[in-house]
């Protein structure tokens, strides 16, 4: 994998595009997470970023320019919260052959009041009961959605469909699945990170105690996966930090046994 740092950045391919924008290629670097794009300076109208290792749409600085993103053919399972401080005037995104799985998932992008082309083709969402009509109604300012054009009658549709007694219903079903599934990705987290840390045997027994006191006091805070995501980082943090001062320990026992 190769991180999106500024230099790659700086590297990479930039041109105007058919649509006499100017872009920003970022394709097949196998790049994990979206990062430093402030490295940019706000100068391209289109990013792609397809055919990356991105699993979480996110990560942005403030891109007032930005139109187009183009993220074809990623991991991409979450979209964050709040794009819309971030990237306020995107127009089209495209999500095609990533990773998206449920409804809910995509309520983030009701937030892009600009967005008005979006395709998330080849996704498992799209299989979803109400797909079309339900991303018609969440994301008002759609004017395309799967390269095909969003009709008047379409939308009106959907709006009497979600707003009927049976959508209702369907929205509330929806709602209750993914706080399901968010508590249980959050249980199985907490619990990786729990056997993680208990394995980890450059931790002194006392210490362990210790930290997984904080551990279960951070839990109880956890209002979402965001925090517990948090938590994990923070914790791979600690890890690689007492890697690293075990590392520079034995190398100064390896100093002193040379000195003798």
């Amino acid at each position: 994998m190769v991180r999106l740092t500024p230099d790659l950045i700086q590297q990479s391919m930039q041109y105007l595009n058919p649509c006499r924008d100017r872009e920003l290629c970022l394709r097949s670097y196998r790049i994990p997470m979206i990062e430093n794009l402030g490295a940019t300076l706000d100068q391209f109208d289109a990013i792609d970023l397809s055919d990356n290792d991105i699993r979480k749409l996110d990560g942005f600085p403030f891109l007032k320019r930005l139109n187009t993103l183009l993220l074809n053919h990623n991991p991409i399972v979450r979209i964050g919260d709040n794009l819309e401080e971030c990237i306020p005037n995107l127009q089209v995104l495209v999500l095609t052959g990533c990773q998206i799985q449920e409804l809910t998932d995509l309520n983030p992008l009701s937030t892009l009041s600009n967005l008005k082309n979006l395709s998330l083709l080849q996704n498992p969402v799209t299989h979803a009961k109400y797909y079309r009509q339900y991303v018609i109604f969440k994301i008002s300012s759609l004017k395309i959605l799967d390269f095909r054009k969003i009709k008047l009658k379409e939308r009106e549709e959907a709006e009497i469909l979600l707003k009927s007694k049976e959508g209702k219903e369907y929205l509330k079903i929806l709602a209750k699945k993914s706080k399901s599934l968010l508590n249980l990705m959050a249980i199985l987290i907490v619990i990786l990170l729990i056997l993680r840390f208990l394995l980890n045997e450059n931790i002194q027994i006392s210490q362990k105690m210790e930290e997984l006191k904080k551990i279960r006091e951070a839990i109880a805070r956890a209002s979402s996966l965001d925090d517990v995501e948090r938590l994990n980082n923070l914790l791979q943090t600690n890890h690689d930090n007492n890697l690293n001062s075990d590392q520079n320990g034995m190398d100064v026992d390896e100093e002193d046994e040379e000195n003798e």
